[in-house]
């Protein structure tokens, strides 16, 4: 099933998360490699693609896992989690319909 991973920046956090984004890439590169990754991305802090020093809001992945554990696992495992990047997280079952 698939599973939407959502992380919540937390204020300051933009250096850190620049810092550690080739590990969660690489992660997230893992999924896309196996076939389990269906969207993944930043979520801009202003309505722009490239913020700037506006840093993000936070992250969106949808990943596919074998149950809702195993994906909140794989999020508390990120490096952005690890390092405090994110304040919050959730993660709920998705469902694709479209397209």
């Amino acid at each position: 099933m698939f599973y939407a991973m959502i992380g919540e920046d937390a204020p300051g956090s933009l250096e850190k998360r620049m810092e550690v984004r080739p590990a969660h890439l690489a992660r997230l590169e893992k999924l896309r490699d196996e076939g389990r990754l269906l969207l993944g991305g930043p979520m801009p802090a202003i309505d722009s693609p490239d913020p700037g020093p506006a840093g993000f809001a936070g992250s969106l992945v949808v990943a596919e896992f074998a149950s809702l554990a195993e994906a909140e696992q794989w999020l508390a495992e990120d490096p952005y989690v690890t390092v405090g990047v994110f304040e919050r997280t959730t993660v709920r079952p998705f469902r694709k319909v479209l397209p």
